[in-house]
């Protein structure tokens, strides 16, 4: 299987350690994700932003493959047992391809507006592990315990932890390819980075022979290719996935699943049933096969009939969301606002309802966070010496960066309370 892609260029999935990945694209839960957004609603901020979880599934199993061709080049010293043999290899590819199989319509916004409900990892191992999914009948076509292996992975495990590290970690062939086709999509040159160089400055950390080492980068060489994926990380947080717009968005899409879930509740009929969304609202786990069948598409559809709702608070929001009368918002935190966060959703409220407009729908309090670079996972620096340093000790940007949570705080409501919460705070 040969493919172009906009970010890798040619993609080739021709050799016998990659030959699962063509028959894994072809199940039912691989294709769903051609039909949800990487970027959930981050296209109505940044027009380009439509590219799918699919196109990121393939672009991180071709990563891994340039992964796994330059820890052959370095392998050498190591004892058979730890290298990536061309099965390992064949598991860590099929890992990388399903990484994101749990991801719900418009990506994490689903799982964040349903408190309660499983994370999308868990989705993921369990369409790896029920047998009942073709993906599963796949993998379990090849080896009987290869779904195990590949579940693992997905969450960072492994009994070579540098491969597991790879799947998931601070340095790891999903974010190498989501922040690049990210960037892309959205126009932005913030999320670029060298990832050749980056492959190229990998090493093997210094280890007695009966320890898996772990990966490591070039004291030489990699210094400022792995500063400038993460800083790249960092800046696409700041400018994209935090953007205004798209947390408005994402906030009234919140809003929308929380009414619908309440009027189910109160036993209120909905213009569209969606079957995981109805057995959410009944304080269940939906089905697996409920699960697999919701899509942006199936919820994006729903939420267009939910403007014929009796209900005129749902019915509005699908209203507005569908022609982008998009919420507002305020900084706080000395931005826009000096404002104690709680004080001035208090306050917020307090305007939302002298206005007649519910709070627990016209107003939130958004707060969304990140911790760029974590030195858990983090490759070591290694010296022509073989000396090898944690990462923070060796840049001093990433020294400053190690463990800081970036935070965006920000009041979001309806455009028409605008000017009296601004009023109201400012007295």
């Amino acid at each position: 299987m040969i493919l172009r892609d906009p970010v890798h260029g040619l993609v080739a999935f021709e050799s016998e350690e990659d030959a699962i990945v063509p028959r894994l694209l072809a199940t039912v839960e691989v294709q769903r994700l051609r039909r949800i957004r990487q970027l959930g609603l981050t296209s109505l901020a940044f027009p380009g932003a439509e590219h799918t979880r699919f196109a990121h599934a393939v672009g991180a199993a071709h990563v891994m493959q340039r992964f796994l061709s330059r820890l052959r080049q370095i392998d050498s010293a190591l004892p058979f047992w730890q290298r990536p043999t061309s099965e390992r290899g064949r598991d860590a590819i099929a890992a990388a391809l399903l990484h994101d199989l749990g991801h719900g319509p418009l990506s994490h916004l689903f799982e964040e507006a349903m408190p309660g409900g499983r994370r999308h990892e868990r989705w993921t191992r369990e369409m790896i592990l029920d047998p009942a999914t073709e993906v599963h009948k796949v993998l379990v076509a090849e080896d009987a315990s290869l779904p195990g292996r590949v579940a693992d992975l997905v969450i960072g495990k492994g009994d070579l932890p540098y491969l597991g590290n790879a799947v998931s970690g601070v340095f790891d062939v999903d974010r190498c390819d989501y922040l690049l086709r990210d960037a892309l999509s959205t126009g932005v040159g913030y999320g670029d980075f060298d990832l050749s160089w980056l492959l190229r400055s990998l090493r093997f950390e210094p280890t007695e022979s009966n320890v898996v080492p772990g990966l490591a980068i070039d004291g030489l060489k990699g210094i400022t290719a792995i500063e400038s994926f993460l800083l790249a990380r960092l800046f696409m947080f700041q400018q994209v996935y935090f953007h205004k717009s798209t947390r408005a968005a994402e906030t009234m899409i919140g809003a929308i699943l929380r009414r619908a879930v309440a009027l189910l509740r109160e036993g209120v009929r909905l213009p569209t049933n969606v079957p995981a969304l109805a057995t959410t609202a009944a304080g269940e786990n939906p089905s697996l096969a409920d699960y697999v069948a919701l899509d942006d598409i199936a919820l994006l559809s729903a939420i267009r009939d939910w403007e014929d709702a009796s209900c005129p608070v749902l019915s509005g929001l699908c209203k507005r969301l569908r022609a982008r009368e998009l919420w507002k918002t305020l900084e706080l935190g000395n931005v826009e606002s000096a404002a104690d966060p709680q004080h001035a959703l208090a306050v917020a409220q307090d305007v939302a309802r002298s206005a007649g407009l519910d709070p627990e729908y016209f107003v939130c309090l958004d707060e969304a966070s990140d911790v760029p670079f974590s030195d858990k996972t983090a490759p070591k620096v290694v010296f022509p010496d073989g000396r090898s340093r944690p990462l923070a000790e060796v840049s001093f940007l990433l020294k400053n960066l190690k463990g800081q949570r970036l935070t965006r705080t920000r009041l979001i409501f309806a455009p028409e309370l605008r000017e009296r919460i601004r009023e109201a705070l400012a007295a």
